[in-house]
Parts: C-alpha cells; structure tokens; sequence
C-alpha cells in the first residue's frame, strides 16, 4: 500500500478518534501478508480466511496493549502465529486425522482444496513442508516465503538468531532430500 508510514499509524491508533481508520489501514496493509503466512501453515483456504479473520479481532480487541516496541506487522505475526499454533494442536488432537499417519490427512486435504492451485512441484514442496518438525516448518515459511530477515523472525518467535539459521538449514535439508526422492 502506497502512503503507509507505521509512524504515523502508530500515532493515530493511540488517538481514539482515528483508531478505527488507522487499523483498517493496517488491516488493508496486512492482510494478503498475513493470508499466505496462515495458508502456508494449515494450507486450507476456509481456515486460513478464519485463521485471518481471528487475527485481526485478537489485533483490535488488544490494540490498547500495542505499545510499539515492535513493528506493527512482527506483532501482527505473532498473533497469527498463536493462532495457527492453537488451531494446528486442535487438529492433532481431532480424531478424524488418520493416527498412523497425520500428514497424510493434510496432504489429501490440501489435494481436494479446490482454492489450490499449484502444480505438482508445489504439491511436493508443500507435501515436504508437512514432513517438518512445526517449528522448521515455521522458520521455513517466514524466511523463503516471505523473505524475512532472521532478526524480525527472532522477534516473532523469541529464538535467537543462531537457532533460527540452524532450524532453516536443517529444513532445507531435509526438503532437498525429500523432493530429490520424488522427482
């Protein structure tokens, strides 16, 4: 979005007249960020968009604790990052996910996801993704997809830098190793 300064919206989101504008500001500025970081992790369209949605209630019920240590989107993430995680453990405690192998239910979940549409290299690199331990699988999705830097990630998940390049590295690993199987 053209015109964003976080200053400025910081300031006008202290101000209860231009509260409202300016988080549907950060709404707009956000929001297809914040869809993919969710989609990536629970890879159903219908729950990224409620996902998303619980976000930015959690955003705006708690905007008056936003003291803007952080940038607004690092707090943003974390929000949606507690989200997914919340979301993610109730799956694994669903009984309808198969127990011999849970990730099969998410891949065929994924396959039957008429809003995906990727082609096969996609499926196989999402199919890897789901092989991840979550926390790989986290630092993963923020550093390639979304390109972030190992400090802003650290911010996100309260892990040091070192900790993070080790998770990507190691992830990276084991996705090389499963899509070379594949092809």
């Amino acid at each position: 979005m053209k015109n964003y300064d976080e200053h400025i919206i910081i300031e006008q989101l202290r101000d209860p007249a231009t509260q409202r504008a300016a988080f549907e500001t950060i709404v707009k500025q956000y929001s297809e960020q914040l869809y993919w970081q969710i989609r990536r992790m629970v890879l159903s369209h219908d729950d990224a968009n409620d996902l998303l949605q619980n976000t930015f209630i959690k955003a705006w019920i708690h905007i008056d604790y936003f003291r803007g240590d952080a940038k607004i989107a690092t707090w943003l993430y974390r929000i949606a990052l507690n989200e997914c995680l919340t979301f993610l453990s109730r799956q694994q405690n669903n009984p309808s996910i198969p127990l011999d192998d849970p990730q099969a239910g998410v891949v065929n979940r994924l396959e039957s996801d008429p809003f995906f549409n990727g082609d096969e290299t996609q499926l196989l690199l999402q199919k890897a993704l789901q092989t991840l331990p979550e926390k790989q699988r986290i630092v993963f999705n923020l550093k390639y997809f979304q390109d972030m830097k190992y400090e802003q990630i650290s911010e996100i998940l309260g892990t040091t830098v070192g900790a993070l390049k080790a998770s990507y590295h190691y992830a990276v690993k084991k996705i090389e190793r499963i899509l070379k199987d594949s092809l």
